[in-house]
């Protein structure tokens, strides 16, 4: 079974022909449980989102400030294991029709075997991953099976990365690219800045592949701004701050919606 990469690239192209970002939200599976990560994910849904990102919980993160690395505690000690991401990719994405991608660290791919990896997600329904911390010249082999399986491979840049690597990254990449606005880890900020700008219009300068903006974005002010130059903004602690503020798993879910259904309005520009 083939993945999802050309529904992915159809739902942006179609954000894009109406004149505004696509909202992309990141919420990690098994939390708080993992039925209750994919009600989470539908809400997410619901509220107005247009992809979702599934993060693999892992015990070592590199990219996930302190908000999301709770989030991956509390699936991690509930025992989440990748065939709970696999159906967590599955029941969402049958439920909805909409794109769902996996966002995971290298290790636990590594491990379980690229191609049993690539060939579940496909079969799940998977658009494809996000590889943060997967060197692009170490990828080709993923890629080979990512694309054979028809998966998108997203690689992550940074207001760091010099103008030729910003290159070398974009032409191994496939379904966007996924801009980090600032260096350190996820988490809200009061500004997300003119890196992420500069960056974006740097990268567009590459290539073709609609640019994406994430870390710290986190409420319809910010999702707006973001949304006046990135083909896409993406929002994962605020959503997982929503959960974990909650009194109760209803209340999470109606909070994780309502967030959503504000972030829509700001990436159409109605904050």
């Amino acid at each position: 079974m083939s993945g999802n990469i050309q529904l992915l690239s159809d739902t942006l192209t179609a954000a894009k022909a109406e004149g505004r970002s696509a909202l992309i939200a990141y919420l990690p599976a098994g939390f708080p449980t993992v039925d209750g990560g994919i009600e989470a994910i539908k809400a997410a849904f619901d509220g107005g989102a247009d992809v979702v990102e599934v993060g693999l919980p892992h015990s070592d993160p590199v990219l996930d400030g302190p908000v999301i690395q709770t989030a991956d505690d509390i699936a991690l000690r509930g025992g989440v294991k990748i065939k709970d991401v696999m159906r967590t990719v599955r029941e969402t994405h049958e439920a909805t029709g909409k794109p769902v991608l996996v966002m995971t660290y290298w290790n636990p791919i590594d491990r379980y075997g690229i191609e049993r990896f690539t060939a579940e997600l496909a079969e799940a329904g998977g658009a494809g991953c996000i590889l943060p911390d997967l060197p692009v010249q170490e990828s080709a082999t993923w890629r080979e099976h990512a694309e054979k399986h028809g998966l998108g491979t997203v690689f992550v840049v940074a207001p760091s990365s010099k103008d030729e690597r910003l290159a070398t990254i974009t032409a191994a990449g496939s379904g966007f690219v996924y801009a980090a606005s600032l260096m350190g880890v996820t988490g809200t900020r009061e500004s997300v800045g003119n890196q992420a700008q500069d960056l974006v219009r740097r990268t567009k300068a590459t290539t073709d592949l609609p640019v994406c903006v994430g870390l710290g974005v986190s409420d319809a002010r910010q999702a707006k701004e973001v949304a006046t130059f990135a083909d896409g903004v993406i929002v994962g602690s605020a959503f997982v701050k929503r959960m974990l503020d909650a009194d109760d798993e209803t209340a999470g879910l109606a909070a994780v919606r309502e967030l959503a259904a504000e972030l829509a309005a700001g990436v159409r520009g109605n904050a």
